[in-house]
């Protein structure tokens, strides 16, 4: 399925009040992995009259719709991002909790490899790296 957040909730035929709007294209807008706070911050910016009970409700409906993906990278708060992005891998700088999204051949294609040497076929995968930055010399 593709095209915006938006329209593949249409297309799921759920009920698009105009707050539900508003948080479905701040959604759509983001590049980083918002919270619930940063989105409830991003859409009252949008409609003030917003409240973070509805980006939590509306967050949950998106998800359980399979409309977004809800990331957990270990600092206790849950991210989310379109889940109808190309595929792509995360590595997370612990200090900063910056989220550095990357796709790399290599790392695809040993996967792969593993999977059928274990027998399998490989359907999908999630990989998460912590780290923090290398010191300069």
């Amino acid at each position: 399925m593709s095209g915006t957040i938006l329209e593949r909730l249409e297309a799921k035929g759920l009920r698009m009040t105009g707050q539900r709007r508003v948080i479905a294209e701040v959604l759509g807008e983001s590049t980083d992995h918002p919270d619930v706070e940063e989105l409830y911050n991003r859409a009252s910016g949008h409609d003030p009259k917003i409240s973070i009970a509805t980006v939590y409700r509306t967050v949950k409906l998106f998800e359980e719709a399979g409309i977004i993906d809800r990331l957990e990278f270990g600092d206790g708060r849950a991210r989310y991002e379109d889940a109808d992005r190309d595929h792509h891998d995360h590595l997370i700088d612990i200090n900063s909790g910056e989220v550095i999204e990357f796709c790399d051949p290599e790392i695809e294609a040993l996967q792969e490899k593993i999977a059928e040497r274990l027998g399998y076929r490989l359907k999908g995968h999630r990989l998460e790296l912590y780290g923090v930055p290398q010191k300069k010399r």
